[in-house]
């Protein structure tokens, strides 16, 4: 695991490679890309048949095959272990009733002279979740993705979700009963995204895309939007942690490789301005790293993307991580919440030892779809609005548009639009 110093002679280097780390080089898929839309857009299931067949070692034969009907989804939940059931009842409950403080209101605004202006806010009628399930399947994705959809109030949620060997998985098969049973399809990757954007003769078009997933399906959000919303662009999975001397090592490591046991490009950052706590967290990576099931995957990206930095201070630790802005941070110092004013860029963040990132991917209840790559500058985590749009409301009267009217039409002359102006001096006639 890289370890520098911002005193060292080549930190800015360093440092330039930890910001460059979202970078998603498209090129290479982008063309494939493209034309897995275009063919979905043209021939509709019959490509969607193909490319299952291709990608997932299954072939359906006819659309119904597409689908997971609601049967199997109530079978997998009657069958599930009662612990189990409850934990994910534990979560849906969390997850709804954080997403339900967030419910942007509709309003109106009386002014004395008689307009009326306001806010409508409207859930679209659609909507589509992606839910990966390629190298693992993550229920816990769903439930972040259904129920904000669920609690804006749209109407039909569509979900997608790549089946291979056509056997859906059992526990994410529960969810989605504990979600209401939305319709769901057994479709991934780019076809997925192609379908949702556009419709098929079983899938239909929707109007947001959320969801995470691979290098091809964020290729392949990114070329359709605009023609649908969509969520973000994520990258890799990432965390970054602040802590001082008080911090727990073990703590500090093993959540350092909570994020890395996700993906060979997964980030782990820890800024530290005691360098002690560097080097026994060092030690404690190596230990854990033997316990993990997915080892491998940890350690090749604690080795290629994991960094260590050690600041003179923990002022310095916070405008470093603030230039980082990680999707997770953690805080891990002797009063955490004095820092949080100072916090400008973070997807979410965990004050404490007792608040380990994998408490929000599961049971906290604020979103766990987040910004990364350093987008947390300008991107806010998945949330109810995304669900939504809002309309203005105007409603002038006689009065106000006496008071008001001649300046517009006054605006409307200078940019050179006379219709705009006539309109408005029409009502004076």
């Amino acid at each position: 695991m890289k370890v520098i110093k911002t005193t060292d002679k080549n930190f800015t280097k360093e440092f330039q490679e930890i910001l460059n780390r979202g970078k998603m080089d498209i090129s290479n898929v982008e063309n494939i890309v493209k034309e897995i839309i275009n063919e979905v857009k043209n021939e509709g299931n019959k490509a969607l048949f193909r490319h299952i067949s291709k990608f997932d070692k299954w072939t359906p034969t006819k659309n119904e095959d597409l689908e997971i009907s609601k049967s199997e989804m109530k079978k997998a939940y009657d069958n599930l272990d009662e612990e189990l059931k409850k934990a994910l009842h534990l979560a849906y409950n969390r997850i709804k009733a954080y997403h339900e403080k967030q419910l942007p209101k509709s309003w109106l605004d009386f002014e004395e002279n008689g307009s009326i202006l306001g806010q409508k806010v409207t859930p679209v009628n659609r909507a589509g979740v992606y839910v990966p399930g390629g190298k693992a399947f993550y229920p816990s994705s769903l439930l972040m993705n259904v129920i904000p959809a669920i609690v804006a109030g749209v109407r039909e949620i569509i979900v997608t979700t790549p089946v291979i060997e056509n056997k859906p998985n059992e526990l994410l098969l529960a969810a989605l009963y504990i979600c209401g049973a939305p319709k769901t399809f057994k479709v991934g990757g780019a076809s997925a995204i192609a379908a949702l954007s556009y419709g098929t003769e079983s899938i239909p078009k929707v109007d947001v895309i959320t969801g995470p997933g691979n290098i091809f399906v964020a290729t392949a959000k990114k070329l359709v939007y605009g023609d649908v919303n969509i969520d973000m662009i994520a990258g890799p999975s990432e965390i970054g942690i602040i802590a001082d001397n008080s911090a727990k090592p073990d703590y500090v490591a093993i959540d350092l490789l909570s994020q890395a046991e996700h993906d060979e490009m997964a980030s782990s950052i820890l800024i530290t301005d005691s360098e002690m706590l560097a080097i026994k967290t060092l030690e404690k990576i190596k230990k854990f790293l033997k316990e993990l099931e997915r080892r491998e995957i940890a350690q090749k990206s604690i080795e290629e993307r994991g960094a260590i930095i050690i600041t003179q201070n923990i002022e310095e630790a916070i405008n470093f991580m603030n230039e980082i802005a990680p999707e997770h941070l953690e805080i891990l110092t002797k009063n955490p919440f004095e820092l949080l004013p100072y916090i400008q860029n973070a997807g979410a963040i965990f004050l404490g030892e007792y608040t380990p990132e994998p408490i929000g991917d599961y049971i906290a209840g604020p979103n766990h779809t987040l910004p990364t790559g350093g987008t947390a500058k300008f991107y806010s985590p998945l949330n109810v609005e995304i669900f939504m749009k809002k309309s203005s409301i105007i409603s002038f009267s006689k009065k106000a548009m006496e008071e008001m009217g001649k300046s517009c039409a006054i605006l409307a002359k200078t940019e050179g639009l006379t219709a705009h102006q006539k309109s408005v001096l029409q009502r004076f006639k």
